[in-house]
């Protein structure tokens, strides 16, 4: 016999984007469901990479510190290593992830938060737990088989694996986060676009104390360039995940010629030791196939079904950038979702979820392939093919430490492509400068005064409505806080200075006519809150009675240059359309 529940959302996918989905909706005071097939969190690390973007949000769910007392450290994940084997010769060592000299500043001055690395075998747990001290109802081992919507909302199926029991879920929307394999896209009349299946490789999870190869060049990637006929990748990739005595080997694979599953536990155990270039102990964890994609949804909602993470954006992992925009999805949608749900905004608000993600989706496919194809840039700067012998390989490799012109020349060919590889490695721009353009933001089409000298490469921080609100050092009461601090749970926060008092009463007025509760919050007046080294003064790119509107996600709705006759009027116009783009 079937059973019939009812519920505001059904949410199918326990991956990054569907757990931080749920606790969002927890925070906000939602109900739902959680649905996923599999018996428990991810098996195998599979993304790392944590950006800052999404160490804030994980800030604002109430979790970073949690967070920092499990993940890696941004300090320990500097060294980018290109080596013959780990025992054998270095060829060349760039610093990753935001810690070069001449880029830790940026990194630093950018955010409250630094990145870290933390595989989802870490960070599922942790947003699993958090979400259900929160109250979620979180339910492993059951399949969703199917669904139906209508005007007033979606009926769904779904199969508890150990029982064989189906259950009927009613719900007013369905949120489908059940990764590329899964079926809510594709029932929802949502599709992907682009090449699958461009190569494959594996994964190898394991343990074994490699310190004395890394505890003088920490880092997260070590990459193999060891001469011969040998698959990108050469003969694997090391990827740190706690240092250092848990890594996870990757190689490429031809499955038409070597089925995975027919790679025996000892030849693994092999690949391992040809890498480093001694033997090792090794304990095998787990061993995963994944294919390089690089798709992307041209819509990533129809009707009362919206879709995120995996299932809309599909990417190799290069840039890390999969698990970031997974999280990223989940912040846009979860306090528009809210609003509507509580009767606040009008359903038209949903519709900008896919209007501004997308965007960033698609950008960031396009990254991570671009960035795959330029990591074949150090190979060729090195001379090494794929279909070369090894003793031409090696002689190759040896000009690059012979003194006179062809020296030269490659050592200067390989500064080129390391410095290509910051593309993949210090892309500070793609992984925190992305700006909404949407039917709820209120553009003024104002560029920042200082752009970034390259937008990919360097994050400029602007407070141009749908960038991220400016991270500013501030003071409350003695106490350190960012300008992401300011906003609270579903309310808005209107940021001004000397002269701005009348945005006070202006907010209260727009309150009211929108429905939708403002804070405002008066920065380096007599009585207000501490602007001690004039940060936010240098990023608001307003005048002092002017004002910065920022919604729940933190992202900019609307500025105003400064306080006149008509900024009021103009406030509760941007507030209604910041969360009912119809009106």
């Amino acid at each position: 016999m079937s059973q019939e529940i009812s519920t505001p959302v059904l949410i199918v996918g326990a991956g990054p984007a569907g757990l931080a989905f749920s606790l969002a909706l927890r925070r906000y005071g939602v109900e739902h469901l959680l649905v996923e097939r599999h018996p428990g969190t991810a098996h195998t690390p599979r993304a790392h990479i944590v950006n800052q973007r999404t160490v804030e949000i994980l800030r604002h769910l109430g979790v970073a510190d949690r967070f920092h007392a499990v993940a890696t450290p941004q300090h320990m994940m500097s060294n980018n290593l290109w080596v013959t084997t780990l025992a054998g010769r270095e060829i060349a060592r760039s610093q990753t992830w935001g810690t070069p000299p001449d880029r830790f500043g940026e990194y630093l001055a950018s955010s409250p938060e630094p990145m870290a690395n933390c595989p989802q075998t870490v960070l599922e747990p942790l947003l699993l737990d958090a979400a259900r001290e929160a109250g979620a109802d979180v339910r492993f081992h059951t399949e969703f088989l199917e669904l139906a919507q209508d005007a007033g909302g979606v009926t769904s199926t779904i199969r508890n694996r150990d029982t064989g029991e189906v259950t009927t879920v009613r719900s007013r929307y369905v949120i489908g986060a059940d990764g590329a394999r899964g079926k809510v896209l594709a029932q929802a009349g949502l599709d992907v676009e682009g090449p699958a299946d461009i190569a494959r490789a594996a994964n190898v999870w394991f343990r074994a104390d490699l310190s004395r190869y890394f505890a003088h060049r920490p880092g997260v990637l070590t990459w193999n360039v060891m001469p011969g006929p040998l698959p990108p990748l050469r003969l694997g990739t090391f990827i740190c995940h706690k240092p250092f005595t848990e890594f996870v080997f990757a190689f490429m694979y031809d499955p038409e010629r070597t089925p995975l599953e027919g790679i025996g536990e000892q030849e693994l155990r092999d690949r391992i030791d040809a890498a480093v270039g001694v033997h090792v102990d090794v304990e095998i964890l787990g061993v995963a196939g994944w294919q390089v994609n690089a798709q992307i949804a041209p819509r990533y909602a129809q009707g009362r079904v919206l879709c995120m993470g995996d299932a809309v954006h599909r990417h190799p992992p290069t840039n890390g950038l999969g698990l970031n925009m997974s999280i990223a999805d989940a912040y846009n949608l979860g306090w528009k979702l809210a609003l509507v749900l509580d009767g606040t905004a009008d359903p038209a608000l949903l519709d900008t979820y896919s209007q501004e993600r997308q965007p960033v989706g698609a950008a960031g496919v396009q990254r991570a392939i671009t960035s795959l194809q330029e990591g074949t840039a150090v190979d060729a700067a090195l001379g090494l093919r794929p279909d070369q012998p090894e003793e031409d390989g090696w002689k190759e490799l040896r000009i690059l430490f012979e003194s006179g012109v062809a020296g030269d020349e490659r050592r200067a060919a390989l500064a080129e492509a390391i410095q290509l590889s910051n593309y993949q490695f210090n892309a500070h721009g793609i992984e925190l400068g992305y700006r909404y353009a949407s039917a709820a933001v209120s553009d003024d089409g104002i560029d920042p005064p200082v752009p970034a000298p390259d937008p990919v490469l360097h994050h400029r921080p602007t407070s141009r409505p749908g960038a991220r609100v400016p991270h500013a050092r501030l003071e409350r009461d003695g106490r350190r806080i960012s300008t992401v601090d300011l906003v609270d749970g579903l309310r808005f926060a209107l940021l001004t200075g000397s002269g701005g008092e009348p945005w006070v009463a202006a907010a209260a007025t727009a309150s009211a006519a929108a429905g939708v509760a403002v804070d405002v919050h008066l920065v380096g007046t007599f009585d207000g809150i501490l602007d001690p080294y004039g940060d936010w003064a240098s990023v608001r790119e307003v005048g002092t009675s002017g004002c910065v509107l920022v919604r729940p996600d933190r992202h900019v709705a609307w500025r105003c240059f400064q306080y006149d006759a008509g900024a009021a009027d103009m406030l509760t116009t941007a507030l209604r359309r910041a969360v009912s783009p119809t009106t």
